[in-house]
Parts: structure tokens; sequence; C-alpha cells
């Protein structure tokens, strides 16, 4: 993991050259925050899902969050100096423009916003795009693919439908191609 780079903020980015796909949020979650460590609330289902449609071989803990890149998958939050649920993100700590600029650096596969909040914050500042929906965009980051998901926080639960996330996982284990 020596070229991971961590990048300030309340917990730090888990980015390197050559992933599949960069996994976003809106900002770490309360619970999250305090253990310093990515999707770790009770009933988030993030690590759960990763390895229910094998993106990772077993089921990661959150504070084995580091391992993520050893997959080929890696993490950023497109507020990063603040935390807390997405009703109570302050819109000025969102920061689009910076997220463009990690995925044009890094230039994964894919980009997955993880629940609608961030993708619709990013899609409206780049494209003006208001409406948006599940499953992958027509907009791309130069090559780089962009799916929104839903979210796997517990408090998003009545939302829930893991297709999404399955589509995803087929287009990064087919290395590109979209999901029929």
């Amino acid at each position: 993991m020596s070229d991971t780079h961590p990048i300030r903020g309340v917990l730090p980015d888990l980015l390197k050259k050559n992933l599949k796909a960069i996994l976003c949020g809106s900002a770490a979650g309360h619970h999250s925050a305090q253990n310093q460590t990515y999707y770790s609330g009770p009933g988030n289902r993030f690590w759960q899902v990763l390895y229910q449609i094998g993106l990772t071989p077993i089921q990661l803990q959150p504070m084995e969050y580091s391992k993520l890149s050893d997959y080929g998958l890696g993490l950023t939050d497109l507020a990063k100096n603040t935390f807390g649920s997405d009703r109570d993100i302050a819109k000025s700590a969102d920061d689009p423009n910076a997220l463009t600029d990690k995925i044009l650096n890094y230039q994964p596969l894919a980009l997955a916003f993880i629940g609608k909040r961030p993708a619709a914050v990013w899609l409206q500042k780049q494209h003006g795009i208001r409406r948006i929906g599940y499953g992958i965009q027509a907009h791309t980051i130069d090559k780089t693919a962009i799916f929104v998901l839903p979210s796997t926080s517990g408090a998003a639960k009545r939302y829930w439908d893991i297709t999404h996330w399955r589509d995803f996982a087929k287009f990064i284990n087919g290395r590109g191609e979209a999901p029929e």
C-alpha cells in the first residue's frame, strides 16, 4: 500500500493509480468519523454488499478499509472536511471540483457515488443535471464511467435495492462493459 496517498480530511482518501473504481460518499458519518473508519455506522451494509456482489473475496470489517485498494477499489467523499448525516452537511462543504480533479488524476474505470446526494451535487455542478436515477450515467469524466448506487446506510433502508450494485460489479468485473 506504499503507493496509496492519504489526503487531509475527516477520513483520509484511499486512492492510487490503476484502481477499478473509486467509491464516493457524501461525507463521513458520525460513527465513521469517531472511529476513523469508512462505513462503520450501525446498520450500514457497505462491507457486506461489496462481498455479496463479488468485489471483495472476503467481507472486510470497517477497520480494514485500507485493504480495499488491494482489490482495486478506492474511497473518498464529496465533503472531506466535515462529517454527519446527509441532511446536516452544509452545501459549502461539498467540493465537486476536487472530486473531478481526483478522478482525472487517478483515472479509475468507474466512479460510483454511494447515494443520490453526492451524485446530485456533482452532476448539477459539473453538468447542470437536476434529476438523476440510479445506475450508470450518460456522462463520464474523461474515460471514467459514472454510477449512482443506492446508499448502504441503515438510515436509507427503505430505498435499498442491490440490483444497481450488482450491475456495477458486472461492469467492473467485465472491465468496462455496460450492464444490460
